[in-house]
């Protein structure tokens, strides 16, 4: 046997390491992930008979391991599961809420009016429990099965990537306020060097935790061992640690807030876009606006305006912030907040917006939010940006990505997040706890306002792609704001440019910055457009002299995204792409 597979690093600075890597094609199945290990070990699990949920899951546990940059172990991860059998697709809500305690008073009397770094930003985990409830309820796989090459990496260690070193180099200020941090991810209290081999022997004891749990329950069948596996993490020792640690050092979890949890499943929100339909999770992240950008460019001929010409971009980049306006003033948690979920997915709403879009000039700043109750193109009152100006907001740019496909049609999107910086590794638990807090607002009236059990709005928000019903395209990418702006230009490329996944993943982006800044403090940079050096100086030329405030990233940039897809051909090819610019990978059969 032989795995047709391939990836590339760009060097930390952006620079290329090496060409444009070759298409990746297989018939039988399909992986593109952030990292090359956890590539790896979805197509193990593939290559055992594994369904793309088993694979997608053990790419998950992967990436919170052997990516601790970006990803957590206890972290988030939205996932979407297409079912080749019946045609459906579905949400698993990959985010938890804030503690019962936590309070916007509390964070505005008794922390100065901040979300600090550091615990106060801890959330529910809902990673483990959204991997467990996908394998349990579509999978074939037991835990300890999925788990076992993530384990293997925590317990005998691996080999650091270009791009992590990079990153805990970058983070190493951040990661010395925190000791059980600093222990684990620096050495000699300096980020390591690429290829620095990291072991994870806390982290490993916890999946092994898990593992006795589902071995220990075997005789409930493997949905309700694989329940085991995760009641170990939210009600057994682990949570115990995890809220005593909490208890000693100001924290505001508790073992009531991990007890109580569960994510939830639900049919995916969708839209139509010609021949497609585009899938995408609820709007407790940013995930509709993908679908919001896509209602509103509709009305163009993509092809006729060319790939990357000034005109395209500048359309691109005015529905981007019209789509922006409408997550400030209403996306958030609809546990707490009344969404007008179908007034904003509308094609009638769309329409009335795009009215907007001025083709001989770009909104200065983000433009005001429309009203979806009575389907007008704008509301009273102003676009309610927060927050400090600046030419650069300085949110984290966290997260990883993984897609797959197997032979059967099923197709598994996850956007897993969370890095090792913001907040400190747990003892005896051997990663950090969710730090998405810092998604979280303080303004009183803000849809995302912290609230107790209420969830923030995620950036981690992975997309599906359908032809006929069928699965066409998992994909998504880390980037923070940037993710669905990076995945816009991507599905244009494909569906309306025609190019290969790999071309068009490759293919050089911009992103708006004129909106606030989904992480804390949400500082926004009004009528900045950053674009990679590589698109030509004459359109950047062009898109500056129709008002937008150009800003260069370097030719290859990280912070353009990473997308990952695999696109499933009519004649049972299946394509992968996997973003140069974090050393993504791609590996079919």
């Amino acid at each position: 046997m032989s795995l047709d597979s391939a990836s590339s690093q760009k060097d930390a600075g952006g620079a290329p390491a090496a060409g444009p890597m070759h298409q990746v094609m297989g018939r039988r199945w399909m992986v593109a992930a952030g990292h090359p290990l956890a590539a790896q070990a979805a197509a193990r699990i593939l290559e055992a008979g594994g369904n793309a949920i088993d694979a997608g899951c053990a790419a998950g546990f992967m990436l919170g391991v052997v990516h601790p940059d970006m990803v957590s172990f206890a972290g988030v991860a939205p996932i979407l599961v297409h079912l080749g059998r019946t045609g459906e697709t579905f949400e698993v809500s990959g985010v938890g809420p804030y503690p019962k305690r936590a309070t916007a008073e509390f964070f505005r009397e008794r922390c100065g009016g901040q979300i600090p770094a550091g615990l106060l930003r801890t959330v529910v985990p809902a990673a483990p429990d959204a991997w467990c409830a996908s394998l349990e309820r579509w999978g074939t796989k037991s835990f300890t099965e999925v788990a076992a090459p993530a384990m293997e990496c925590a317990e005998h260690g691996f080999p650091l990537s270009v791009f992590s070193a990079y990153q805990l180099g970058r983070a190493a200020d951040k990661i010395r306020k925190f000791p059980t941090s600093a222990a684990l991810y620096l050495k000699d209290g300096q980020g390591p060097p690429p290829g620095h081999v990291l072991i994870e022997a806390e982290l490993a004891q916890t999946i092994k935790t898990m593992a006795a749990a589902e071995l220990n329950a075997r005789s409930r069948g493997r949905a309700g061992a694989i329940r085991a596996a995760r009641d170990a993490f939210y009600k057994g020792d682990i949570a115990k640690r995890i809220a005593e640690y909490h208890a000693r050092e100001g924290g505001l979890l508790t073992a009531e807030d991990l007890a109580d949890f569960s994510v939830e499943i639900a049919p995916a929100l969708k839209t139509s876009f010609g021949e497609y339909e585009v899938a995408a999770c609820g709007f407790w992240c940013q995930g509709p606006v993908l679908l919001q950008m896509l209602n509103l460019i509709e009305g163009y001929d993509w092809r006729a305006l060319g790939h990357n010409t000034p005109r395209a971009l500048h359309i691109l980049t005015e529905a981007m912030k019209l789509a922006f306006a409408d997550r400030e003033a209403y996306y958030g948690d609809p546990l707490h907040v009344k969404v007008p979920a179908d007034g904003l997915l509308s094609k009638e709403y769309a329409r009335a917006r795009r009215a907007l879009i001025r083709e001989d000039r770009a909104w200065p700043d983000l433009p005001p939010a429309g009203d979806p109750y009575s389907l007008r193109a704008v509301a009273n009152g102003g676009h309610g940006v927060s927050g400090p100006v600046t030419m650069r907001p300085g949110g984290s740019l966290d997260t990883s990505y993984v897609s797959v496909v197997d032979a059967e049609g099923n197709a598994f999107s996850a956007t897993p997040s969370d890095p090792g910086v913001d907040s400190p590794v747990i003892p005896g638990v051997g990663c950090v706890v969710s730090p998405r807090g810092s998604q979280g607002w303080l303004a009183p009236g803000h849809p995302s306002v912290v609230a107790p059990g209420k969830r923030p709005r995620l950036t981690p928000a992975p997309s599906m792609v359908l032809r006929d019903g069928r699965a066409f395209m998992p994909f998504g990418t880390p980037g923070g704001d940037v993710q669905q702006q990076a995945m816009l230009q991507v599905f244009l490329n494909i569906t309306a440019h025609g190019m290969a996944p790999q071309e068009a993943v490759e293919a050089p982006r911009v992103a708006t910055r004129s909106f606030p800044d989904s992480f804390w403090p949400h500082a926004h940079a009004p009528g900045v457009l950053e674009a990679e050096a590589r698109l030509s100086r004459d359109t950047r030329a062009a898109l500056a002299g129709l008002g937008h405030s150009m800003a260069d990233w370097p030719d290859w940039d990280w912070r353009a995204g990473a997308v990952c897809c695999v696109v499933a051909r009519a004649d049972g090819i299946l394509m992968g792409g996997a973003d140069p610019r974090r050393g993504a990978h791609a590996i079919g059969w």
